[in-house]
Parts: structure tokens; C-alpha cells; sequence
């Protein structure tokens, strides 16, 4: 054994995921927990689709909702390295109609950067969706409905997690600056085809369709998001779809080998696919002490105290302290990755040189997830000996 983590603590991780399932919590799981790239725990557990009594798959397809702001990150660390953008870029300066159409409405506009869109700075208000389901996965229709909408904060001086708009400029900006015909094109081209993720995409492949998990929310319909705001995902984010804050559909075994490159540094069998240097400064704090509005709220609706926002670059941090947290208070201050909403999460502790992937099955209440979470990378970051 190479990996360096206590064997029962690892039985005991894939036993409190299965305690889990078994009281209807969620209803499955891919979880993947390596140290030194050497993996300890690949299992899978309980249903794809309970209902359905489908089975989960080590193949299984899942549509990581906000997992993938992670992969439209790694590209505009791409594209930094490459000197196409820099994080004092504008987004005026590559997109210019986001001005809008109403002078009297594009005040602030001209001040918001590459770095603001990274760190959920921009001021942009924190809607869920920009235009309405049928017309998401249409990038050029959500640049066209986010142009239009107002500056609500001067940029820089609130944090707000930006579910959609944020990134859909970024993946904007992206194309335009490399010249892509599309997003998605651009996505297989720098990162996916690198990689060799023959199970992700910004879109799930309609063939796919017997592997794909399907979206199902044990949330109440009192909450910020909807049941029916998760499930009807499953329609919107399809082939065609293209969503780089939201849309794409991967594997545990993919984001494991994303999550990987991440960990060497950007390097991939051979091939420096993201410089070191920009990793640096994304896995490095870069909100001070601003709280993140959002999980704020979180934290003011359970009673817990309200966390910092702990962002690099794109990345969210574990930082310190002992409020609750996706990371739990036990991972390096500088473990960073990123989640997608009641479901999905990914994190790299670079102090401890170890790798945590945990996709799964059934949405959950985000506070109930941060829990969950928490728990789970809690006993992950008490294995290591």
C-alpha cells in the first residue's frame, strides 16, 4: 500500500455512503479517493435511478450542474497562460454589446474584468437562469439576455456565487478569443480531447442516454431553487446544449483524471496543459474575508455561522475556521475544488497530495448537502496516516 490511508477509515467512508442511500438521504453514488495518484477507494453504490430500480454504474453519466464551472476554468487558465486573456480583461473589451442597449443602464459595465467573473465579484445579480429553460442551452440567446441586465454592485466589492452569468461570459469571451465556431468545440479541442474524456461533453450525447443518471431533487419547493428548477434540467441540458456554467455531463472516472491533471500541476501524461504558475494564484485566496453572499443566507436560515467565501481563481477553498463547509474544517486551507448544486463535488488537498470525487444520484437541500459533504470529506481527510 503506497496511497498512505488507513484502510478502515476508507471502509468506514464507503459505509456511511451506503447508511446514506439506505435512509433515502440520496440515492447513489461514485466516489473515487486516491493519495500520491494512487487509488484507496472506487466504488459504486446504490441506485442510478431508484425509481426505476436502475442500478448505479461504474460507467454511470451524470449531469454535474455547477461541477462544470471547474472545466471552463481550467480553459481560461489555458487561455491566460497563453496570453489571449488576462484578468484585468474587460469583458467590454471581447464582448462589447454587454454595454447593452440602454445607455442610461450600462453604468459599472465598463469596470467589470476576467478576475471579477472568477471570484463571483462581477456585480452581475445572482439569478439563477438569464432567459427562460427553452432558450438556455442557446449561448448566443443567454449573451444576448445578460447584456441586458444591470451592474446591481459596484465590481469588487461584493461576493455573490453566480450560478449562470458569470460563467456564460466566460465561455463567451473564451470562443471569441480563440476564434471557435463553438464553445463545445473548443472545450473538446483544449481540454477534453487532451485529456482523453471520452465520457464528457458540454451536452450528454443522446446515445448515452441508457448511462445518464437522471436529475431527481429531494428539495422543498420553499427553498432558493425548486424541485422542478433541478429536474428540468435533465430536458434543457441536452446534445445541443450549450451551457458553460451548468451543461456538461461527465464521469466519476473523468472527473477523477480532470481532477488529477489538477494535482500535477496542470501536467497530463507528458503534456503541460495548464501552467503552474496560473494554478498558483487560481488555488490561492483571493476574496479575503468577503462571505459569499449566497451561503450566507445558507448559514443564516440553519443558524450556523456565516463562512467566508474562501475563492482562488474559479476555485472555492476550504480555508479555516469552523463554520461548515463542503471541504470540512479538516482538509489543508489551500484544498480547493469545485460542487455542483446538492450532488456533486471534487477536491484536491495539495498539503496532503490527495484527490476526492463523490458524484451522486438524487439532489438534495444545499444545506443538507454542505452536511453531507462535510461529513463525508471529514472521514476522507481523517484516513490519511
Amino acid at each position: 500500500m503506497t496511497h498512505g490511508l488507513n484502510a478502515e477509515t476508507i471502509g468506514l467512508l464507503e459505509q456511511t455512503i451506503r447508511n446514506d442511500i439506505s435512509a433515502g438521504d440520496y440515492d447513489g453514488a461514485r466516489i473515487i479517493v486516491a493519495r500520491h495518484g494512487e487509488i484507496a477507494l472506487d466504488a459504486t453504490l446504490g441506485w442510478a435511478d431508484r425509481a426505476a430500480g436502475r442500478a448505479m454504474e461504474p460507467d454511470s453519466i451524470f449531469r454535474v450542474l455547477s461541477l462544470t464551472k471547474a472545466f471552463t476554468n481550467a480553459l481560461v487558465y489555458q487561455a491566460i497562460g497563453e496570453g489571449r486573456l488576462a484578468l484585468s480583461t474587460r469583458v467590454v473589451d471581447i464582448i462589447p454589446e454587454f454595454y447593452g442597449s440602454d445607455r442610461f443602464r450600462a453604468g459599472r459595465k465598463d469596470r467589470v474584468n476576467l478576475a471579477h467573473l472568477m471570484t463571483h465579484r462581477s456585480g452581475m445579480p445572482a439569478t439563477p437562469e438569464p432567459l427562460p429553460n427553452a432558450q438556455l442551452g442557446n449561448l448566443k440567446d443567454v449573451i444576448a439576455a445578460i447584456c441586458e441586465l444591470d451592474v446591481v454592485h459596484e465590481p469588487g466589492t461584493n461576493l455573490t456565487y453566480s450560478p449562470a452569468v458569470n460563467h456564460a461570459l466566460m465561455g463567451e469571451m473564451l470562443r471569441r478569443v480563440y476564434g471557435a465556431d463553438s464553445f463545445r468545440d473548443l472545450a473538446n479541442k483544449n481540454l477534453f480531447g487532451p485529456l482523453g474524456l471520452k465520457d464528457t461533453r458540454f451536452g450528454p450525447l443522446a446515445d448515452w442516454k441508457d448511462r445518464m443518471v437522471p436529475l431527481k431533487a429531494y428539495i422543498p419547493d420553499s427553498g432558493w431553487l425548486s424541485a422542478k428548477d433541478i429536474e428540468v434540467l435533465d430536458e434543457v441540458i441536452n446534445e445541443d446544449a450549450e451551457m458553460p456554467w451548468v451543461g456538461s455531463a461527465s464521469s466519476a472516472a473523468d472527473v477523477f483524471t480532470f481532477a488529477e491533471m489538477i494535482r500535477r500541476n496542470g501536467a497530463h501524461e507528458g503534456r503541460q496543459l495548464i501552467a503552474p504558475a496560473v494554478l498558483d494564484a487560481a488555488t490561492t485566496l483571493q476574496t479575503g474575508d468577503m462571505t459569499n453572499d449566497l451561503y450566507a443566507m445558507i448559514a443564516r436560515m440553519r443558524g450556523w455561522e456565516e463562512p467566508p467565501g474562501n475563492f482562488g481563481l474559479g476555485f472555492s477553498l476550504s480555508g479555516t475556521g469552523t463554520h461548515p463547509s463542503f471541504f470540512g474544517p479538516f482538509t489543508s486551507p489551500r484544498t480547493h475544488g469545485n460542487y455542483g448544486a446538492g450532488s456533486t463535488l471534487f477536491w484536491i488537498d495539495p498539503e496532503r497530495d490527495m484527490t476526492f470525487v463523490c458524484l451522486t444520484a438524487g439532489v438534495m437541500d444545499e444545506g443538507d448537502n454542505v452536511l453531507r459533504f462535510q461529513k463525508l470529506s471529514t472521514i476522507a481527510a481523517s484516513a490519511v496516516l
